[in-house]
């Protein structure tokens, strides 16, 4: 049986990844600490910017917001979060997060169980910049 030692992560200690909008970061991750049933961490999200749509095969996930206003869109149907509110967002349901707020929004997420690899632990449905909009399109229009 393996055992790991509690460990505290430090939001510092964890590098953003912005490439699906907002400001995303793994903490309590099985590289992080050894986790082996999910993984935690936080979503940053500014004022105007979103979270592109995506799903996860193999995990649930788990939202709790902590600040802001968020419009959550489940499957094409959009839901309002505030502040102390929590979801469950079932395996394979599209999903996208929205700030509609003038504040920033922070939401902690959890996904579990682990996909088989990490690539397939997220399928994104829509191309999006790092504000989580789709890129705008260049060229003529027809």
């Amino acid at each position: 049986m393996t055992t790991h030692t509690p460990r505290i992560v430090d939001l510092s200690e964890t590098q953003p990844n912005t490439r699906r909008g907002g400001d995303l970061r793994a903490m309590l991750t099985p590289t992080a600490v050894g986790a082996t049933t999910g993984f935690m961490g936080l979503a940053i999200v500014q004022p105007g910017e979103r979270i592109g749509e995506h799903y996860h095969p193999y995990s649930e996930e788990f939202v709790y917001v902590v600040s802001g206003l968020l419009e959550v869109d489940l499957d094409g149907e959009t839901r309002k979060m505030r502040p102390d509110q929590g979801l469950l967002i079932p395996v394979n349901m599209r999903h996208r997060f929205r700030n509609v707020g003038n504040v920033e929004a922070r939401m902690v997420f959890h996904l579990g169980p682990l996909a088989p690899r990490p690539e397939l632990g997220h399928v994104d449905t829509e191309e999006t910049d790092a504000q989580g909009s789709p890129p705008e399109r260049t060229g003529a229009v027809s």
